[in-house]
């Protein structure tokens, strides 16, 4: 369709809605798939709203009474449903609407199959690894509660959890729990709550359902939400057998709400308890160390060396005196020893000393020079000598020579 307009010759809005209802009424019937936000029964033509289940987008479907009646008891606000409906354009108001002629509610078993489905993507991507999950403190200051308003969830939280330890304090963020709008108010309440610079753990509780009640908790914004916040989530969605996908993302899953204070925060009673315990236990192994230890000295003190220190003293005292008259006989004996030896080789030196020789009358002849005279044919007549006796020396010359 050409543009024919311009600043000169405007298209009147009549026009303009015209046009616009013609490329409308070209489309064909579609099957539209939805969650029922809004359902106005009247006597004529039927009102709902049709919105979008992962985006915020909605229309509004208007369908004839018999179309609708047949579903009368088993459709309500929340209802995912398949709509057969053309679009529509209303021109008088510019309004754009679907005409259903015939509405198919979604079975359960098409639901579980929808959420089994997003269970394994968000698995596939990590979100229900047991790695990421945190640990919840010890005892929080501050518990972030997400719930319904004045709901028996809420109630059951709030009394456990003060009743277990008293000084807890809450931040309750209440919320739609059920219906089309309940998950994104979850999420931005679970945010808020993130953002909160005084609380250290957030439950979101909610009671028991059907499986259409808890389809807000299978929510895939609310799931990558609560993977994304820093702080701990616990989830506390119905009874046992209820398990949304929050459970698998959450860091913990409670049973129940109840469940879910008493996993938080911790018993008064208990912890008193328990420090009591542990006082009697570091008690008893104090007084059994010290037991011990007293034992073990009364049996160390026993022994000789403790019992009469000064016996220790003496023995060794006699020990070091034999000792050292020992050594004093042994030293003596050898010096008496040494001292016979040096007697008897003193006796055989003096014995064979040139000087015994000459006591005994004989002389050493000796030239000028030193040279002792042995043989007689070295000397020559009137040669001068000088000769050494026991007494002394003098001197002495060769006469006439003996031969022989």
């Amino acid at each position: 369709m050409a543009n024919s307009s311009s600043p000169e010759a405007p298209l009147p809005v009549g026009k303009v809605s015209q046009l616009i209802g013609g490329w409308v009424d070209r489309l064909g019937a579609v099957w539209v798939e939805g969650q029922i936000t809004q359902l106005s029964r009247r006597t004529g033509m039927q009102f709902l709203t049709l919105r979008d289940v992962e985006h915020d987008v909605s229309l509004v479907v208007t369908c004839f009474r018999s179309v609708l009646e047949p579903l009368a008891d088993t459709l309500h606000e929340g209802s995912r449903v398949l709509v057969y409906a053309k679009p529509e354009w209303y021109t008088a108001r510019g309004t754009l609407s679907l005409r259903a002629t015939e509405i198919r509610p979604v079975g359960l078993g098409e639901l579980l199959a929808r959420l089994e489905q997003l269970k394994r993507r968000l698995a596939d991507e990590g979100l229900f690894a047991s790695e990421r999950k945190r640990p919840l403190p010890f005892l929080p200051g501050c518990v972030g509660l997400v719930t319904g308003r004045a709901s028996a969830a809420e109630r059951d939280v709030l009394e456990v959890a003060r009743r277990r330890w008293p000084a807890v304090r809450f931040e309750v963020r209440n919320v739609l729990v059920q219906g089309p709008q309940a998950a994104g108010q979850v999420s931005a309440a679970v945010r808020e709550l993130d953002g909160h610079p005084e609380v250290d753990v957030i439950i979101v509780a909610r009671g028991g359902g059907s499986v259409e009640d808890l389809l807000p908790f299978s929510d895939e914004e609310l799931c990558r939400t609560v993977a994304q916040v820093r702080t701990p989530v616990v989830s506390a969605i119905g009874h046992e057998p209820d398990q949304p996908l929050l459970d698998f993302v959450a860091d913990l899953r409670a049973a129940t709400p109840t469940d879910a204070a008493k996993r938080v925060v911790p018993d008064v009673g208990e912890e008193q308890a328990r420090v009591r315990q542990l006082r009697d236990r570091a008690r008893r192994m104090v007084t059994e160390l010290v037991r011990r230890e007293e034992h073990g000295l009364a049996t160390v003190r026993t022994r000789p060396a403790l019992a009469a220190p000064h016996r220790l003293v003496a023995e060794r005292g006699q020990e070091l005196t034999a000792l050292v008259e020992r050594a004093r006989r042994t030293l003596g004996h050898r010096l008496d020893r040494a001292e016979s030896d040096l007697g008897h080789t003193l006796a055989r030196v003096v014995a064979l000393s040139p000087a015994a020789t000459l006591e005994r009358g004989y002389a050493v002849l000796q030239r000028p020079d030193g040279q002792v005279i042995t043989d007689p044919a070295l000397l020559a007549a009137g040669e001068e000598l000088h000769a050494r006796v026991a007494g002394g020396g003098f001197g002495v010359t060769v006469g006439r020579l003996d031969e022989g």
